[in-house]
């Protein structure tokens, strides 16, 4: 038996991605809707970096998070959008082996790194209104590139952990995924292999990366709250929480995204995929939108780069 499941392995060399069980001539209507939002990530993520990184008024520990957000965002949902935009239009709908773990890993690696660097922008604000006269001192740039190269390193291990089990299975059963890219759960379902093992790891890997970063941001905005309340002026508690809002917006969108698409049973798969979509795509277009229409700092530096643009024109 084992070896007929590493014979079957090895023999597996391609995946076929179902995507989204719909009749063909919605294809086009889906295909429009992935490249609409698609090509909104990558304008308002592309044009978030360009403003940090122009605007020397965002040189602050804020807006270098905020700067690797739009790039994790970018990154994860290009390793997504692409590809299944092609099967919209493909009759195969294949995807290599090689490709389907590179898009698992990538993707895996990116959404834990996001979970951490939310984290760490809850701490940041935690800093900037409980501590605002030490701000300057305990926001260093080495403590902010640790924090990021952390979130790097934390998606990292738990992406090879994650894709390493994922792959060590045997695929004996059959080679379409119910999916609209290689996702752990819909691979499980392919598989011959003993699952409980597999399975106790990734909840070990769950309770690692969601319970840490929900505790440091729920503590985070515990202590943001009890000291915004005793601020007297009702214009100081309205911008300290204003400075808030757009983070408890990207986190909400995002782990309310993915506990629904984890908490929705097997059963239910095309639930899971509107999940998926939910925080692949929908989630990486909202938040450069979010942070924008919510701080004027945002709004201020892209006014500027606008005008600076029309003036080379």
């Amino acid at each position: 038996m084992g070896d007929r499941g590493t014979s079957n392995h090895s023999e597996m060399t391609d995946f076929i991605l179902i995507g989204f069980r719909v009749r063909p001539e919605l294809h086009i209507l889906l295909f429009l809707l992935f490249l609409l939002v698609y090509a909104v990530v990558l304008l308002g993520n592309v044009g978030m970096m360009a403003i940090v990184m122009t605007d020397p008024r965002l040189n602050t520990p804020m807006y270098f998070f905020l700067g690797n957000l739009s790039f994790i965002d970018l990154f994860y949902s290009s390793v997504i959008a692409p590809k299944a935009m092609i099967n919209f239009w493909s009759e195969s709908k294949s995807i290599s082996f090689a490709g389907c773990v590179a898009q698992l890993f990538l993707f895996a690696l990116f959404i834990v790194t996001e979970g951490f660097l939310l984290a760490a922008m809850a701490y940041d604000r935690f800093t900037a209104i409980c501590n605002p006269l030490l701000y300057s001192v305990q926001m260093s740039t080495r403590l902010c590139t640790q924090l990021v190269a952390g979130s790097y390193f934390c998606g990292c291990v738990t992406s090879v952990l994650q894709t390493s089990k994922t792959f060590s299975l045997s695929f004996c059963a059959s080679r379409t995924v119910d999916h609209f890219y290689c996702d752990a759960r819909p691979l499980q379902r392919l598989s011959c292999s003993d699952l409980f093992i597999h399975r106790m790891v990734s909840f070990f890997l769950s309770c690692v990366i969601i319970l840490p970063t929900i505790i440091v941001i729920v503590v985070s905005y515990m202590y943001i709250v009890s000291t915004v309340l005793k601020i007297q002026s009702t214009e100081g508690r309205k911008k300290a929480f204003s400075t808030c809002s757009s983070h408890l917006g990207v986190v909400s969108v995002l782990y309310g995204a993915v506990f629904f698409m984890y908490l929705t049973p097997d059963r239910f798969p095309e639930l899971s995929k509107v999940a998926s979509l939910c925080y692949s795509l929908v989630t990486p277009m909202l938040n450069p939108l979010i942070y924008s229409l919510r701080n004027k700092d945002v709004q201020e530096a892209l006014k500027k780069l606008l005008e600076k643009k029309n003036t080379i024109l």
